[in-house]
């Protein structure tokens, strides 16, 4: 599997994702944003994602090992990395997490929260993702959109909405996210498709995949023949032109004027 990869910061803040590619790896977290509220930890997102990353791409080496179990091992690592912070804080670091792995003629592969993955197969393309975010909150979250970004009454709506979505965070009636508790790897969407089947896949974080799932300035078809023809830096420079043309977030509502992006092209 040949794997080419590309992030970039979606504005002046220290860049919250992480990506990682080897011959028979793909990996892309995407840390949540804090809204600049209290986490209970001393550590940053970024601190955490590159962490949780490193720990991760050692557990996936061994492919006897599935990709819940490493996972959920990698969560106990990081954790055990800094147990002098509030780890039970609602807002402690966190992040979405996808992983496709070869494993001889098989596909593995693993999503917790929005981060998907795009499987360009014979038949078309499946995207593989876990949306329970979307569902929680629709009042605050059409707030916060009501609101130009880089405006206080956006950062202001925005905080109230975080603030509320993180008591719903890791827990039965809310969603999953890698966090510090290892039970939200066994909320993890996984499953496994022969290698023959796929012709190539795509890994993102949200900020590049809405591209597609948010502005709808692009197909599928279209994404992946702009990573074959250019790779991933330049389908994350489509993306912020895209947003170029929308600074405030008028066209498209959302929670900053660029999101950190990521890709994990596959072939």
């Amino acid at each position: 599997m040949r794997v080419a990869i590309d992030t970039q910061p979606g504005g002046p803040t220290p860049n919250e994702d992480w990506v990682a590619g080897t011959s028979s790896l793909a990996v892309v977290l995407d840390g949540l944003s804090t809204a600049g509220l209290d986490t209970g930890c001393r550590h940053g997102v970024p601190w955490y994602v590159a962490h949780l990353g490193g720990e991760l791409v050692a557990a996936l080496a061994d492919p006897s090992v599935t990709l819940a179990a490493s996972l959920a091992d990698a969560l106990a690592r990081v954790a055990a990395l800094h147990p002098e912070c509030d780890l039970g804080n609602p807002g402690t670091p966190s992040a979405t997490v996808a992983i496709l792995r070869q494993r001889d003629r098989i596909l593995d592969y693993l999503v917790l929260a929005d981060s998907p993955i795009v499987l360009e197969g014979q038949r078309g393309f499946t995207v593989i993702t876990d949306l329970r975010v979307d569902e929680v909150l629709p009042e605050l979250r059409a707030e916060v959109e009501q609101y130009e970004t880089h405006t206080r009454e956006h950062k202001e709506a925005l905080q109230r909405f975080v603030t509320a979505q993180r008591q719903t965070r890791n827990t039965p009636t809310g969603y999953w996210v890698a966090a510090s508790d290892q039970e939200a790897a066994d909320h993890a969407i996984v499953g496994s498709t022969p290698l023959e089947d796929i012709r190539a896949a795509a890994v993102l974080s949200d900020g590049a995949s809405r591209l597609v799932t948010e502005y709808r300035m692009a197909t599928w078809p279209e994404v992946f023949a702009t990573l074959r023809a250019g790779g991933p830096h330049e389908l994350i420079d489509v993306v912020r032109k895209v947003e170029a043309t929308d600074p405030t977030g008028r066209r498209w509502p959302r929670y900053k004027s660029g999101d950190d992006a990521s890709v994990a092209f596959c072939q």
